[in-house]
C-alpha cells in the first residue's frame, strides 16, 4: 500500500500539482443488536479505496475510487488536477498551507482484546441477556442492547515526504429501555443514550461497562419515570451529570469553535458561529472554573490518532482557559486565517472518498475540585438531570435547548424524588458563566460521541467529551414537556 500511495503522489506533481496526498483506507465493521428478543442487526463490512487530493494553481482538487491499483491511480490522480485546475478560474485566493514537518511514522491505537476475535456467540449472548432483562416488565415496550467495532488503517502520503501508517481502533455497546403506559413514554439508557459508550479500545470497554449489573436498574427507572411528576418550570439550580455535560459541550463549545463555521464556510448548511475571531483572547466564554481544552493524544478518545488527514501530528490545545476563549479548532489551510503559524491538526474525512475538513477533536472540560455530593449538598433548590434526551440548539450555536431522560429535584441539600421530562435552556456564554462547580477528577469521564455530522456531502466524525458533573446557577428549568 506505501508503494501504491507514493505513486498517486509522484503521478499528481508530474501533471502539474504544486501538493499532492493520497489516503488509502481499509475499514472493517461490525454492528450488532438484539431488540425485543430478536436481532436486529449483524452486520460484518469491508472497506478498502483512495483519495487524492492536489493543489494546482492555488485551488483544490479531489477524487477517489474504490479500485486501488497503479493504472487507477494514476487516472484518479490525473482528474483531481484536472478539477483543481477548473477549480482555479473561480478562486478568490490561493490556498495557503501552514508548514508541517515531515512525518514517516506507523501509529495503533493501544488495545488489550481485539473485538474482531472474540466470539460472535459470546457477543450475541450478552446482548439477548440483556435484552431479557430489560424486558421483565409489561411496562416495558421496547428494549434494546447494542455493540459496535470499527477497525481503520490509513495509509496516508503528501508530496512534501510524509509516509504514515496508522490504524485506529473503536468499539462501543450500549442498552436502553423504553417504558410506556397510555400515551406517556419515558426512556433510560445506559452507559449513554443513543447507543452507548464508545472509546477507541478493544472488547476490554465491553467487560468494563459491566452491563449486566446495570440492566436492572435501567429497567426499573424506565419504569418509574411513568409515575413521576413532572419536571417543574422556574429558574433554578441545575446540577448536569456528566455525559449531558460532554454533550453540552460539544454542541455549544466545539462547533462554535470550529474555524471553518466561523469564518462562514459551513453557513449554507450546518450554519455559523457566535464566537467570531475578534473575541479571541478577550471574550469571557465562561465563569474562572471552565477550562476546555482539546487533546488528540488522550488514551481512549475517538479523535485520538498519531496524525491528522492534513499529515499534521496530534496535539493538546487550549479553547477556554479560565473562562477566556482563547483557541479554535482549525486546519492548515486555514491557520494564517488567525496568524498560528501551525495548524492545531483538527482535519478529518469520514472516509478515502471524503475531502478532509475541520472536526471536532476530542475537546474536554478539565476537572474541577467539586464531588457531585458537595454539588447537591450546596444547593437549596435545583433540580439534577441525567442522560440527554434530545437537544436543539440555533445556527449561531448560541440558543440552545437540551431534554434528558431523568431528573431529580433538590431540596435543601438533599436529593429528593423523581423527575420526568427534565428540560433546560439557555444562552452559551450565559450557561458557562453560571458555572459554579466542576467535578473533580474522581467523577470525570471520557465519552464517545460516534455520529457527529457535518459539511456538504454530509460526513459523520467519532470524537469524545470528557467532563465531571457540573453545576449551574439560574438556569431557565422544566421549559416545556417533551
Amino acid at each position: 500500500m506505501k508503494n501504491f500511495a507514493l505513486n498517486a503522489v509522484d503521478a499528481a506533481v508530474r501533471q502539474g500539482a504544486s501538493y499532492a496526498d493520497i489516503r488509502i483506507v481499509e475499514t472493517l465493521r461490525e454492528n450488532l443488536s438484539v431488540r425485543n428478543g430478536r436481532v436486529s442487526e449483524m452486520d460484518l463490512a469491508e472497506d478498502l479505496g483512495f483519495g487524492v487530493r492536489v493543489l494546482v494553481d492555488g485551488a483544490w482538487g479531489f477524487a477517489s475510487s474504490a479500485r486501488v491499483n497503479n493504472e487507477e491511480i494514476e487516472r484518479v490522480a490525473g482528474l483531481a488536477v484536472r478539477l483543481a485546475r477548473a477549480s482555479a478560474t473561480l478562486k478568490r485566493e490561493d490556498v495557503r498551507l501552514a508548514p508541517e514537518p515531515a512525518w514517516r511514522d506507523t501509529w495503533i491505537t493501544p488495545c488489550v482484546i481485539d473485538p474482531f476475535t472474540v466470539p460472535l456467540s459470546a457477543k450475541m449472548a450478552l446482548l439477548h441477556a440483556l435484552d431479557e432483562e430489560l424486558r421483565r416488565s409489561s411496562l416495558i415496550a421496547a428494549a434494546v442492547a447494542s455493540m459496535s467495532f470499527q477497525r481503520k488503517r490509513q495509509w496516508m502520503a503528501t508530496s512534501e515526504g510524509s509516509l504514515i501508517d496508522q490504524t485506529t481502533l473503536r468499539s462501543g455497546a450500549g442498552m436502553a429501555a423504553t417504558a410506556v403506559e397510555g400515551d406517556d413514554v419515558q426512556v433510560r439508557s445506559y452507559p449513554s443514550s443513543f447507543g452507548g459508550q464508545f472509546l477507541s479500545a478493544g472488547y476490554e470497554l465491553v467487560l468494563g461497562l459491566k452491563l449486566t449489573e446495570h440492566a436492572t436498574r435501567v429497567r426499573e427507572q424506565a419504569v418509574e419515570l411513568l409515575s413521576a411528576p413532572a419536571c417543574p418550570p422556574g429558574k433554578r439550580t441545575l446540577i448536569l451529570e456528566s455525559s449531558q455535560v460532554a454533550l453540552q459541550i460539544h454542541e455549544s463549545v466545539g462547533h462554535a469553535s470550529e474555524l471553518d463555521r466561523v469564518l462562514g464556510m459551513e453557513a449554507n448548511f450546518a450554519g455559523t458561529s457566535f464566537a467570531t475571531t475578534d473575541k479571541l483572547g478577550s471574550f469571557q466564554y465562561g465563569s474562572p472554573l471552565v477550562n476546555l481544552v482539546c487533546d488528540n493524544t488522550i488514551p481512549g478518545g475517538l479523535a485520538t490518532t498519531g496524525y491528522d488527514d492534513d499529515a499534521v501530528r496530534s496535539q493538546r490545545w487550549p479553547i477556554v482557559q479560565e473562562g477566556r476563549f482563547v483557541g479554535y479548532q482549525f486546519n492548515r489551510e486555514l491557520a494564517h486565517r488567525i496568524g498560528a503559524e501551525r495548524s492545531v491538526g483538527s482535519c478529518r474525512a469520514e472516509g478515502w472518498s471524503h475531502v478532509p475538513i475541520v472536526r471536532n477533536s476530542n475537546l474536554c472540560l478539565l476537572p474541577g475540585d467539586s464531588s457531585l455530593e458537595e454539588m447537591i449538598a450546596g444547593t437549596d433548590d435545583g433540580v439534577y438531570m441525567e442522560t440527554n434526551r434530545s437537544w436543539s440548539i440555533d445556527q449561531k450555536r448560541l440558543n440552545f435547548q437540551f431534554g434528558c431522560e431523568a431528573g431529580w429535584e433538590i431540596r435543601n441539600g438533599k436529593l429528593g424524588r423523581m423527575l420526568k421530562n427534565p428540560n433546560y435552556q439557555g444562552l452559551t456564554p450565559d450557561f458557562w458563566r453560571s458555572c459554579d462547580a466542576v467535578g473533580d477528577a474522581h467523577h470525570w469521564v471520557l465519552w464517545g460521541l460516534p455520529n457527529c455530522g457535518k459539511g456538504q456531502p454530509m460526513q459523520v466524525a467519532e470524537m469524545s467529551h470528557g467532563a465531571g458533573p457540573a453545576r449551574f446557577r439560574e438556569v431557565m428549568i422544566g421549559v416545556g414537556n417533551q
